[in-house]
């Protein structure tokens, strides 16, 4: 990524469009309640791209973390390709990191999905929501997929607290909130050191335990996607200004929340000038292992 060029760096970017297979409408009236919870305002009534999505955040100066969810076991929704994903990374890499998402239900094959992933494609983290995929983040199911993350020393983002997906549906989708309940990370983080871990989200109704674990775990960040800045509660703002300051990480949620609307309520949401770099963009080249060492770079 171009750094010194770039105001900020988005860690919660979704794609939600493939440009090489037809679109799914399985799934449309989760896509249809989450336009409606969220109040998404969509240009040409649809979702954009990924090189719309680029175009967007390079004429921004904004880099992004950019990611799909594969909930295919659970809701039967097919996912876009992670290939597809890493390939535009690959194209834009002065602007765009990939991260991949694989069910861990696949079990095996997804861990070997994992490796040709980071391998071949240069992935640079993993996207899980347990809520849409179904399972408790600390079920010994999904430690395979974690010890390969752990071994290549890569991230993982977790969806936590309330889903905006479901919300509003009959039964909300079939959907259960316990999954994305935050304490379930403390287990992950204990048993992967070596994993970088995002609570992804304000993790209402249970922000106290994501903040109590950023707090005690070194690997484990939270990002600040997926609300408006001016709804965040002041605990969360007086630890991002505080004893969290480096750990806390801007996210938007894109499309369902767009960055201008992100930056402009953070300007007046109650965030220290002297923090505000940190969230914005310094915390994510550190977590992301962006910035060359010191002493490689006294080296050059």
């Amino acid at each position: 990524m171009n750094l010194d060029k770039l105001v900020a760096i988005d860690t919660h970017v979704h794609a939600e469009v493939s440009c090489c297979q037809p679109p799914d409408l399985f799934g449309k009236a989760f896509d249809d309640a989450a336009d409606k919870y969220f109040g998404t305002v969509l240009k040409q009534n649809r979702r954009p791209t990924i090189p719309e999505t680029i175009a967007h955040y390079r004429e921004r100066n904004i880099g992004f973390v950019m990611f799909t969810v594969d909930c295919e076991a659970n809701i039967g929704r097919r996912r876009i390709p992670n290939e597809e994903i890493a390939g535009f990374a690959q194209e834009n890499a002065d602007i765009m990191i990939a991260f991949a998402s694989i069910d861990p239900h696949k079990g095996r094959m997804g861990v070997r999905e994992a490796r040709r992933l980071v391998e071949e494609f240069g992935v640079r983290g993993f996207k899980f929501h347990p809520t849409m995929q179904g399972f408790f983040a600390n079920d010994r199911m999904a430690y395979p997929m974690y010890e390969l993350i752990a071994e290549y020393k890569l991230t993982a983002v977790f969806h936590s607290g309330h889903s905006g997906i479901g919300s509003g549906m009959p039964g909300g989708g079939g959907l259960r909130l316990k999954y994305s309940e935050p304490i379930h990370l403390d287990d992950v983080a204990t048993d992967f050191p070596d994993m970088n871990i995002v609570i992804a989200h304000p993790s209402w109704p249970w922000q106290s335990q994501a903040l109590s674990i950023a707090l005690h775990k070194p690997n484990v960040y939270i990002d600040l996607s997926g609300w408006s800045p001016k709804y965040f509660s002041p605990e969360l703002i007086q630890y991002a200004n505080s004893l969290l300051r480096e750990k806390m990480l801007f996210g938007s949620d894109f499309p369902l929340i767009a960055p201008d609307r992100w930056l402009k309520d953070f300007e007046t949401a109650g965030f220290r000038d002297e923090v505000k770099p940190l969230l914005l963009k310094d915390n994510a080249v550190r977590m992301l292992g962006l910035a060359p060492a010191k002493a490689e770079a006294a080296a050059a």
